[in-house]
């Protein structure tokens, strides 16, 4: 190149001087005087232009890495303009360029790029775009000379250069806050640095995140701020937090103005929003745990402003929405996150302080563990002393807390199996177990722990139940919230503090109150030999204080949809039948009924238990009428069997539930083996009809709208049934695998019906005299 070419060279110098002191007097924003670009100069007046194409809408994605071109140009500042108007420059090389947090590197650093060039050593970024300037090119002026930036179009040029000048801003701004001086100033940039992340034309998750991770650092190490000086942070930074998280060092700067001024204004006009973004778009608090812990924060000084718990509501009406369904699914899982580590905390000092401690894996599963440290206490125990109920717990809290094991006091029969041989026959020796009326004289008073909160963590407590039963209270929120309360995430200090229980009675209460059997069957326990809230809110169990009420009710409806009622009867009769017995004997009209169908079912074999049970049906007026019509219907049931009837029955088409209901009960049908339904509108209701035809062997269903439900029940009573038609029917594999139970059935008719593979494989590996089948028009065919 001629670095003597005379050539325009006293005004390309005069220009560069000129364009040098412009930008050195720009802000640190770059933004253009809204007079317009400085006179006489064209680089001014192109970025001008651009500048305003930006505002217009836009929008780059910030770079990290990327290929260009690359030249560097060593010369002394006078010859630059000389040097940029000449024709020909010097080679160029390509690079796979990465903009780090600090520089400008090469993943190959040779040749023009051996050494990485520092973001504080770049004087400028600019745009070359005059006529005989390179194609799409940027130029980054550095001491003792120039770097041209190359690239492939014009708006990977103008990717470049934003990004350029973003990372150099950013570094700067780090700098310029790591070593405050003055809090003025300090406030001053903030709000410059804010104002950049909103009007910078690059569209990317660390546009925002990056300026409030500087500020998040800067509070974090500087802890001795006024709370004057907290709000005017606050208030500065709001605009970067409309769309983006706060970072976690960021959430305990607020969580600490939470505490220290509830009442503060900042607290609902700016972290309101905050709050609820996310509560609306947070996916796993396990990530970030100090979002909760603001999250629980902020609601605890909601309900320390005037309106308390009121404010509370509306919050939670607000995030709800004033339709009937959330148009958020996830604001309820992390409100009910937020809930349960608030109420985990009120009872840290007590979990920390206990012998048997539950693991870590065991309070993040959130299941209550039955503690295995400590030998259970024989049931014949449950008749000496008070003393003997309860164990004294040698800790720095003694004076406070009475450890009693809930399985010490819970009659629980499915888990001793002496207690399981009395319901099928008598146990020898003098040593046996007590009889079920003895065990109904074990108080559920002592199941309690006394334990004595603080203050502070019994207004936690309050609070948080109180929004779990705000939440109960919404339809389409209860069954998730059913669902997620169903393996008692609490601990276990939690479920004996008597308070804790009393409030969330409430809570159990709507559960067993809605008719919707993906609600009321949350309610039962996860899993085979866990405890649920069946359990615990029953006569005997460490959250019954109501005699039993709430647990009849819950019986209640668990017997109206149950599907597989003589399962269920079954799991009563060996947990729950000392309970049920009792309320039976105070006049619990349900108890009286679930005993009587305990007796027509033959679920208890053993005579003395039957003997009890009779007695305590006979010493109520309710309990004496429905046995005695018992007895009726088992008279009669035997008059048939022994006078026998028809064979065959074949109910005419159009025929109804009703219909077969009427016929049955008017005559003798003991022998009946053969029944054809066919073409009937009979529903799944005349399976409680059917199971009381016991010599059956053959049922025609076809073309009717006899379902799941149906069909499930049939495989409970109906177990020698032979030959099946289900031909056209609207089962599916929810009631069809149930028909593994029916090991007689030789001949089965799935034909059109919703059978898959899977079941029909599973089917026929269970079902070994099964000969005839038929799946035409199934998945399975």
């Amino acid at each position: 190149m001629d670095f003597n070419s005379s050539s325009g060279g006293g005004s390309d110098l005069h220009n560069n001087q000129h364009q040098l002191q412009t930008d050195e007097s720009k802000p640190l924003l770059g933004e253009v005087s809204a007079s317009g670009p400085p006179d006489g100069n064209k680089m001014g007046a192109s970025l001008y232009r651009r500048a305003l194409l930006h505002c217009n809408g836009m929008r780059y994605k910030l770079l990290q890495e990327g290929d260009i071109q690359v030249c560097v140009i060593r010369h002394p500042r006078t010859f630059l303009s000389k040097v940029l108007s000449s024709k020909y420059l010097r080679r160029w090389e390509a690079h796979h360029l990465t903009l780090t947090d600090k520089s400008l590197a090469s993943a190959t650093p040779i040749g023009y790029m051996e050494n990485a060039i520092s973001y504080s050593a770049i004087e400028d970024v600019q745009l070359l775009s005059w006529e005989n300037a390179p194609k799409y090119c940027l130029q980054l002026t550095i001491p003792g000379g120039t770097v041209l930036l190359q690239a492939a179009n014009s708006y990977l040029r103008d990717q470049w250069f934003h990004s350029l000048q973003w990372k150099k801003k950013i570094y700067k701004y780090r700098k310029v806050l790591s070593n405050p001086s003055r809090w003025e100033v300090v406030l001053k940039e903030i709000r410059t640095l804010v104002d950049m992340a909103l009007s910078s034309p690059l569209q990317d998750d660390s546009i925002h995140q990056a300026p409030l991770e500087i500020i998040s650092k800067l509070l974090s190490e500087n802890t001795n701020l006024s709370t004057l000086e907290h709000e005017n942070i606050i208030e500065a930074i709001a605009p970067l937090l409309e769309n983006n998280h706060p970072p976690p060092d960021l959430c305990e700067f607020f969580c600490k103005h939470c505490r220290e001024r509830p009442r503060s204004m900042v607290v609902i006009e700016v972290f309101t929003p905050v709050v609820q973004r996310i509560l609306k778009h947070n996916m796993d608090f396990g990530k970030c745990p100090r979002l909760r812990l603001f999250t629980q924060e902020y609601i605890l000084a909601l309900n320390e402003l005037n309106g308390g718990m009121e404010v509370v509501k509306k919050f939670i009406q607000s995030m709800h929405g004033p339709t009937g369904q959330c148009p958020h699914p996830r604001v309820l899982p992390n409100l009910v996150a937020v809930c349960l580590a608030a109420i985990y905390s009120c009872y840290e000092e007590f979990i920390n302080s206990r012998d048997n401690s539950p693991s870590l894996k065991e309070i993040r599963n959130g299941c209550q563990q039955q503690c295995e440290r400590k030998p259970n206490l024989p049931l014949r125990l449950m008749r000496t002393s008070p003393a003997l109920g309860s164990q004294e717990v040698t800790s720095p809290v003694e004076t406070r807390i009475k450890i009693v094991n809930s399985s010490e006091i819970h009659v629980d029969l499915e888990r001793n199996n002496v207690a399981n041989q009395k319901l099928k026959g008598p146990v020898g020796g003098s040593e046996s177990e007590p009889s079920l009326i003895d065990c109904l004289l074990v108080s559920p008073a002592c199941s309690t722990m006394s334990i004595e909160l603080s203050p502070q963590a019994d207004r936690v407590l309050v609070c948080y139940v109180e929004i779990l039963k705000m939440l109960s209270d919404y339809d389409d929120w209860r069954p998730a919230l059913a669902s997620l309360l169903q393996p008692i995430p609490f601990p276990k200090e939690a479920l004996a503090h008597e308070k804790f229980t009393k409030e969330l009675k409430y809570v159990i209460k709507r559960f067993a109150e809605d008719p919707r059997q993906e609600v009321h069957s949350c309610l039962l326990s996860v899993r085979a030999g866990k405890d649920g809230w069946f359990q615990l809110y029953s006569p005997g169990g460490v959250a019954c204080d109501d005699d039993g009420e709430l647990f009849a009710s819950m019986v209640h409806i668990l017997m109206g949809s149950c599907y597989k009622t003589k399962k269920f009867l079954l799991s009563l009769a060996e947990n729950k039948l000392g309970p049920c017995m009792l309320l039976a004997l105070r006049g619990s009209q349900t108890m009286v009924e679930i005993l009587c169908l305990m007796l027509e079912y033959n679920i208890i074999e053993n005579n003395d238990t039957q003997l009890q049970i009779i007695s305590t049906l006979e010493s109520t007026e309710v309990g004496k009428r429905m046995y005695e019509q018992l007895c009726d219907r088992q008279r009669e049931l035997k008059e048939l069997q022994r006078k026998g009837g028809p064979t065959r029955l074949t109910l005419p088409s159009k025929s109804t539930d009703a219909d077969l209901a009427r016929l049955l009960s008017s005559g003798s049908f003991g022998n009946l083996e053969n029944l054809s339904l066919a073409f009937t509108n009979v529903t799944s209701a005349c399976a409680e009809q059917l199971i009381k035809l016991p010599s059956l062997k053959q049922l025609n269903l076809w073309s009717t709208q006899f379902g799941d439900a149906g069909l499930r029940l049939l495989s409970e009573h109906l177990t020698t049934l032979q030959v099946l038609n289900l031909c056209e029917t609207p089962v599916t594999d929810a009631g069809l695998h149930a028909l593994s139970s029916m090991k007689s059935l030789c001949s089965l008719n799935m034909n059109s019906t919703k059978l898959s593979a899977d079941t029909y494989e599973d089917l026929k590996a269970k079902l070994p005299n099964l000969k005839e089948v038929d799946v035409r028009y199934t998945e399975a065919w």
